[in-house]
């Protein structure tokens, strides 16, 4: 198991040596080189970024702290990688198949494939969807009894949100608003956007009303191969398209000058750019990389008063390899809880377990068919934090045999099926991706608004991290990515004082 300072979750980088302009730079090797675009981090954000400033003409180099690339999206090896396992990969709306087209390549987009078996468990209700609109309007109305107006309705009114809405509703307002007294069917349509970004009954409808229409366009996605193949395959684009990229280089600080961005210190050596794209936390980025003294007091009391988002538990199951399960679904909401409330999904005691089932066929790369669960749990870095090393670990060891029990419960004779397991905590989160209180699903909704303007204070200083709920998950992140691209390509068309171009397009 992890312990505190337990060992990575992060593998040893790919051998694969590249020829020709790109470059992959050594841990050793200094950097000399002036770029247009330097990007802190390596979350799908600041990836996607980089790659749309590269295409445009930009010369873009990516520093990451760790010694692989994806930040959140990530994966890691147990047992001199006999097993792999997935930290967040199920799943994503159809529309990242659209960015992924558009802003990588067409086999990334080609490699996107729905999840078509996803299944709710819990004292309610036990339900089978493919998650597409149709199949979740179809089961509102013939097994909760809803009227097939009022489910129109709430669609309709979902899908004409947008982000300059009225903030005020929120979402427990508006469950009530089109289904009062139906604790099961805010379950229903709530608890998977729990899941998927830590949404609360109390955050803005907004931010469960974007975020539940994108999923409800076509369903729920993955990455056939895995994340591992995916991020090999957005470093493979990213250096084709001559973008450098040093890893285990976390930055320390980012230079500001007569509130002008002139560069980054990492590994105590200076990097030199106008134009600064952070990946990191938003409040990490303002209130620890930069001097204070170039933000207004107005902006800094806002950046600090941000609320971070929750964190997550998982429980990491692999089988042996000539063990196999029957089919249960893909992605299977469960929980023992009598009536819901997102509040009760944070809680040391665990009442409910989102488990992503990693059949033989998610990987048909792979020499040996072998299969893996993942039980995802959301928590609060508090109730984690403030444990003795004794009592974390006897925590996790609860966390692991409980877990098992449940699955028991779906999955008669697991126990004796599994070769490994494995588990981490939000201190895990801290400790490998640098997020503050180890949130899993950046900001509240509030630091949406703090990252849009950074660019408004430091001239060439912009940030493409996971805030405001909206802009988290795979999807969100990326097309984050692209927004804060665009600023930047904007930004430096209209700085070149020369006129000479960039391809925009």
């Amino acid at each position: 198991m992890l312990a505190k300072s337990g060992e990575s979750f992060y593998d040893t980088p790919s051998k694969r040596q590249f020829t020709g302009k790109e470059m992959l730079y050594k841990r050793s090797e200094k950097i000399n080189k002036k770029y247009d675009v330097i990007v802190i981090g390596s979350g799908l954000g600041g990836l996607t970024a980089a790659n749309k400033l590269a295409k445009s003409g930009h010369s873009v180099l990516i520093l990451e702290a760790h010694n692989k690339l994806g930040g959140f999206a990530t994966w890691f090896f147990r047992k001199n990688k006999k097993h792999i396992f997935d930290v967040s990969l199920h799943g994503f709306p159809i529309g990242m198949k659209k960015t992924c087209r558009k802003y990588w390549n067409k086999e990334i987009a080609d490699s996107i494939i729905q999840v078509k078996d996803v299944r709710f468990i819990n004292p309610q209700y036990n339900l089978q969807t493919d998650f597409t609109k149709e199949d979740f309007s179809k089961k509102l109305v013939e097994d909760f009894k809803i009227s097939k107006d009022k489910v129109d309705e709430f669609f309709n009114y979902l899908a004409q949100m947008n982000f300059y809405d009225d903030q005020s509703m929120t979402n427990r307002e508006l469950f009530e608003k089109f289904f009062p007294g139906r604790n099961d069917v805010t379950r229903f349509l709530m608890e998977p956007i729990c899941y998927a970004n830590g949404s609360t009954l109390d955050d803005p409808a907004i931010t469960y009303g974007i975020v539940f229409s994108n999923f409800m366009s076509k369903g729920v996605y993955t990455f056939e191969g895995g994340t591992d193949r995916l991020i090999k395959m957005m470093r493979d684009e990213l250096l084709k398209n001559n973008v450098d990229i040093k890893m285990n280089s976390k930055v320390e600080k980012i230079l500001i000058e007569d509130k002008k961005i002139t560069g980054i210190i990492t590994n105590g050596e200076p990097v030199y750019s106008d134009t600064v794209l952070t990946n990191a936390n938003i409040q990490t980025s303002v209130l620890k990389l930069c001097d204070q003294e170039h933000f207004n007091s107005e902006f800094l009391e806002k950046t600090k008063n941000i609320r971070l988002n929750t964190s997550s538990c998982q429980v990491y199951i692999a089988l042996k390899e000539d063990q196999s399960i029957p089919h249960i679904g893909e992605l299977v909401f469960t929980s023992t809880k009598e009536k819901f409330d997102t509040e009760s999904l944070l809680d040391l005691d665990i009442t409910s377990r989102t488990y992503s089932i990693y059949y033989p066929e998610i990987r048909p790369q792979d020499e040996f068919p072998k299969t893996a669960i993942v039980s995802s749990t959301n928590a609060r870095f508090e109730d984690w934090e403030k444990m003795s090393d004794e009592d974390y670990k006897l925590e996790k060891k609860k966390m692991i045999d409980e877990t098992i029990d449940h699955l028991e419960t779906l999955l008669p004779n697991i126990r004796e099926k599994i070769d490994f397991i494995d588990a981490a905590t939000p201190l895990t989160v801290k400790k490998y991706t640098h997020h503050p209180k180890g949130t899993s699903f950046g900001t509240k909704f509030e630091g949406l608004e703090v990252s849009m303007n950074l660019h408004k204070q430091v001239e060439g200083l912009f940030h493409a991290g996971s805030v405001g709920i909206i802009m988290s998950g795979w999807l969100g992140a990326a097309n984050y990515g692209v927004i804060q691209a665009n600023e930047i390509d904007s930004y430096l068309y209209n700085k070149n004082e020369l006129g000479v171009t960039h391809a925009r397009f």
